[in-house]
Formats: structure tokens, C-alpha cells, sequence
């Protein structure tokens, strides 16, 4: 496994020649890290989609914890209706965007569970009142009351008044391992720079096509 401080150093790239990239995660550090310094609120959050069942499509707002070589990372609780939907059709897409500096990236590939290694090294750097959260919520369920789920939360801290909070069973991560990048972005007239790389499996070469706009 590369971590995102080796990738990151495997490119010199610049924002203005972009498409010259060959190494779709050393141009995504670049455009990640120039993301953290314009972004005022979470630059790793992307947006989550997956399918039910009957094949519609769901989408939502998650928050990328980690990315290298073989992929990016997010986390939840497996009884969600993304962990259920994952859990029947473990493919998905992600999409970053960056509004302050007009770019997008879009990432397609399948899902696989982190390790429970993976898990709970993460969910030991959550904040303590977080971690309580992730036991007290019944994620995607009805709630008939925000004043049940304090007094969940409640009942939750009173058992870890000290000591360090375990990960609840139910509660873990994915990791997308793309086989499709496209990097997207803004120009003047709508005439846009894309290019999109891709691989037909998380072994294969990677090769790179430039898209109209």
C-alpha cells in the first residue's frame, strides 16, 4: 500500500498542465492539497452514490478519510442504507468538487470493506463525542424524536464515562478502488479541460483519453 505522502511526491505537476498527468493519484494529491489550502469547509467531502435494489440511484454527501494507491476511503455504520446497498451491489461513484478553484473529480469503481485493523485505527482519531454517536445512532432508521437520540447519546457516554470508547460491531469503512478518474476543469465559454483515466481492473495499466467538453 503507497501512502498519500509518497504519491503526493511522485508529482511536480502544476494546476496549468494538468492534462499532461499520467498518474491519476499523484494528480489527485496535487488538486487535494491545493483543495485544502482554498476550501473553507471540508475539502474532502464528496458526494457518495450507489444503487437499491431496484436499481435507482442514491447519492449523498460523505467525507473522504483517507486515499492511496489502492483507493478512497470513507466510513458508516454497515446497517445504513448506503452499508445495505453497498453490502447487494458493491460498486459505486464518488465525486469531489471544488468550487473556489472550478474543478471536479469523478471516481467509478468497485467497493470492498476496510480491514478491522483499518477501522479501528480510524475510529480511534474521532473526536470522543463522535465515537459515542456512532453507538448511540440507529443510522437511516425513523427517529420519533431529536430528545430520544440525546437521551441515547446519554446513555451511551454514562457507559464510557472513562476509558477509551470501542468501535461498535456494526460500524466500519470501504474502500472505492477506481478504475475510472476523470479530472474536470473550468474554462472560459464552457470550453473545458477533461480527461478521464482508466484501467480494466485495479492490477491493469492505466491509460488516459482527453474528453470534449
Amino acid at each position: 500500500m503507497t501512502d498519500t505522502t509518497t504519491i503526493k511526491h511522485q508529482s511536480q505537476l502544476t494546476s496549468g498542465d494538468f492534462t499532461a498527468a499520467e498518474n491519476p493519484f499523484a494528480l489527485f494529491a496535487d488538486w487535494f492539497a491545493e483543495a485544502n489550502a482554498s476550501e473553507p469547509n471540508d475539502p474532502n467531502a464528496m458526494a457518495l452514490a450507489t444503487v437499491d435494489a431496484e436499481g435507482l440511484p442514491d447519492v449523498r454527501m460523505v467525507l473522504m478519510k483517507g486515499y492511496d494507491a489502492d483507493g478512497f476511503m470513507f466510513y458508516s455504520h454497515l446497517a445504513s442504507q448506503k452499508g445495505r446497498e453497498l453490502a447487494a451491489n458493491p460498486k459505486a461513484a464518488l465525486l469531489f468538487h471544488w468550487k473556489s478553484l472550478r474543478r471536479q473529480i469523478r471516481i467509478r469503481g468497485p467497493v470492498m470493506p476496510v480491514s478491522e485493523a483499518e477501522a479501528d485505527d480510524y475510529f480511534a482519531t474521532r473526536p470522543r463525542q463522535a465515537q459515542i454517536g456512532a453507538w448511540a445512532s440507529k443510522q437511516s432508521q425513523p427517529l420519533e424524536s431529536r430528545f430520544a437520540f440525546e437521551q441515547a447519546i446519554a446513555k451511551v457516554a454514562a457507559r464510557h464515562l472513562i476509558g477509551d470508547v470501542p468501535r461498535p460491531p456494526g460500524w466500519s469503512g470501504w474502500r472505492l478502488a477506481p478504475l475510472r478518474i476523470e479530472f474536470w476543469h473550468d474554462r472560459p465559454f464552457r470550453l473545458h479541460d477533461r480527461i478521464e483515466f482508466r484501467r480494466d481492473s485495479a492490477d491493469a495499466p492505466w491509460s488516459k483519453v482527453r474528453m470534449y467538453p
